[in-house]
């Protein structure tokens, strides 16, 4: 049995009171805070920078996840890294050189990621999968919040799971399926199901007027998911 982790999306809290909002969902239950930056270069919206990451790093008591949409990436990693982030995504299309971006945010002390746009082809983690330790599925086309879940991701996320369980068979390594995009109560059950560790919720998450009870039904639907999971491998 997998376990699932909450990361609310920060694109979608209320920026002028963002330590209150930070406090208030790690309160909620949030595993992991999620947190965009985006450049106006390699998507079209410009979000935050490490500044943003070290001023809310010590209201925040869970991990924080930092998706860099922006390109070039190196010259971000150590600055996001030393601001308190835990975990480094970037996208392979924004990277000269994907392997060395990898070695650079495992040697300034984080985790990371790779995030695949909708598009974006599976074979990018033929040589470098067993250095992850997220592969981040993109369920939107990057740069806003909000937007619909792609129905098709489903199926991409299939296939990486069994590239994932298949590195973590072969090294040992504990490697996590990360969903970011339109992910909600009425189809995170389907996303888990198709292989996700990790959700990303945004609107979901800080649209509801008690984060909490948000929280506890985007749980409450992977429980249900869980239980007939169970019962299909008795």
């Amino acid at each position: 049995m997998r376990d699932f982790l909450i990361a609310p999306s920060l694109l979608s809290a209320d920026f002028a009171h963002l330590a209150d909002e930070v406090r208030d969902v790690t309160a909620a239950g949030a595993d992991w805070l999620h947190l965009d930056a985006m450049d106006n270069h390699y998507v079209p919206n410009l979000t935050v920078g490490p500044c943003v990451c070290a001023a809310i790093r010590p209201h925040a008591n869970v991990p924080l996840d930092v998706h860099l949409m922006t390109t070039p990436v190196d010259a971000l990693v150590v600055p996001f890294a030393q601001a308190g982030a835990s975990l480094i995504s970037f996208h392979p299309e924004a990277s000269l050189h994907v392997h060395r971006t990898l070695e650079l945010i495992q040697a300034s002390g984080a985790r990371a990621g790779l995030a695949l746009n909708p598009a974006t082809p599976l074979t990018v983690l033929d040589h470098v999968i067993d250095q992850l330790d997220v592969v981040l599925v993109m369920s939107v086309n990057p740069g806003f919040g909000g937007q619909a879940f792609i129905p098709a991701t489903l199926a991409k996320l299939r296939l990486v799971r069994e590239r994932v369980d298949a590195a973590m068979q072969r090294t040992g390594r504990r490697l996590l399926v990360e969903v970011d995009g339109g992910v909600k109560a009425s189809n995170i059950a389907q996303i888990a199901e198709a292989g996700a560790d990790v959700f990303v919720a945004g609107s979901a998450v800080f649209g509801a007027s008690d984060y909490a009870q948000a929280i506890g039904a985007l749980r409450g639907a992977l429980g249900q998911q869980e239980r007939e999971g169970a019962v299909m491998a008795r």
